[in-house]
């Protein structure tokens, strides 16, 4: 089922979709500001795929495939999904070249607009490291404000600053279970 808005096509992801994400996935130019996330084996592509698949299966809501119409190549991935069954998480990532033309903020609308529909009683959350500036501006345009500012602990970089967005006031029990990611 491929949900459309008004430049792209959201649809569920298969197992099919592994060699197209792995591009991106293993592309260090997507992950500079989190380079040790980098996918350097299709197995660990294929594992967050599954998780992907199952998320869909359990929640009827997650991270969709993003394309183009007209085109079947993979430009990102994103979406909303369920974390320890106490909030969703909006995530995103594009191809290189499809940054910078507003496409995280368009994926990023709808699926906070499909997660409150789905479950409006879950917080919706964004993580995302400070030097990101993009990612914080994207979260503020879809609603969301900054909920926590602290010590990325877990990054390699010990200097990491971890900002995490929330479309409410998080209580301290639900900051606490955002903060287990």
């Amino acid at each position: 089922m491929i949900t459309a808005t008004k430049r792209l096509f959201l649809d569920r992801p298969t197992t099919e979709d592994a060699a197209g994400l792995h591009v991106i996935c293993s592309d260090p130019r997507v992950w500079t500001h989190f380079p040790s996330l980098r996918h350097s084996e299709i197995e660990q592509t294929r594992e967050m795929l599954d998780r992907w698949i199952a998320s869909w299966e359990r929640d009827k809501l997650g991270t969709w495939i993003v394309r183009i119409p007209g085109s079947q190549t993979i430009v990102g991935y994103g979406g909303c999904s369920i974390k320890q069954g106490a909030f969703w998480n909006l995530g995103y990532r594009f191809a290189f070249d499809a940054q910078g033309h507003g496409y995280a903020t368009e994926l990023s609308f709808e699926a906070v607009r499909q997660a409150k529909m789905s479950l409006p009683g879950l917080p919706i959350v964004a993580y995302l490291l400070e030097h990101n500036v993009a990612s914080a501006r994207v979260s503020e345009k879809v609603g969301l404000s900054l909920a926590h500012r602290g010590i990325d602990a877990g990054n390699p970089d010990p200097n990491a600053i971890r900002l995490v967005y929330a479309d409410r006031r998080l209580s301290p029990e639900e900051l606490s279970e955002t903060m287990r990611q």
